[in-house]
């Protein structure tokens, strides 16, 4: 077995919860499929760089897009999750997918660019999703925004400025 593929005894529980050929060409091996997508996001690679044995990377990446739209991952999960709850192994305090942190630069956080003139201020606010599950909590961010009538009257306040100039 080669890294980041599935085992035989894993793919005998992921088998049943993929989909199937009803009709026309068949599928290409959907094994072959789901070990090339593990590849490319276990490895953090473009997809352009899929290795060759896995086929072309369209056909991949054609494969992902479509089993995410028909919800196959959200059934393997569910299917593996109720079968780790049967054994005990899972504490729904913690569970949680991927725990992983991307720090994001600083603008994208909301600061300016080096130099630049300091964000305004954030009200933070930490409410829990009403559909999630045993314990999600989302942090949002509010910020204040200049309502139209102030934004009207400093404009015309700076051009008057500027003709006396």
């Amino acid at each position: 077995m080669r890294r980041y593929e599935l085992t035989d005894e894993q793919w005998v529980v992921i088998e049943p919860l993929l989909p199937k050929a009803d009709r026309g060409r068949p599928l290409t091996a959907p094994r072959q499929m789901l070990n090339a997508m593990f590849w490319v996001l276990r490895s953090g690679a473009p997809w352009r760089d899929l290795p060759e044995r896995f086929g072309p990377w369209q056909t991949v990446y054609h494969h992902f897009n479509s089993w995410r739209r028909h919800g196959v991952y959200e059934r393997i999960l569910e299917a593996l999750q109720v079968r780790l709850d049967a054994e005990g192994q899972i504490d729904w305090d913690l569970w949680c997918v991927d725990g992983t942190m991307v720090r994001a630069s600083r603008s994208a956080a909301g600061a300016g660019k080096k130099g630049a003139a300091t964000s305004p201020s954030t009200t933070r606010w930490v409410a829990r999703a009403v559909d999630s599950g045993a314990s999600s909590t989302w942090s949002l961010t509010a910020t204040a925004f200049p309502s139209r009538s102030t934004s009207r009257r400093d404009r015309s306040t700076s051009a008057r400025s500027s003709r006396k100039s």
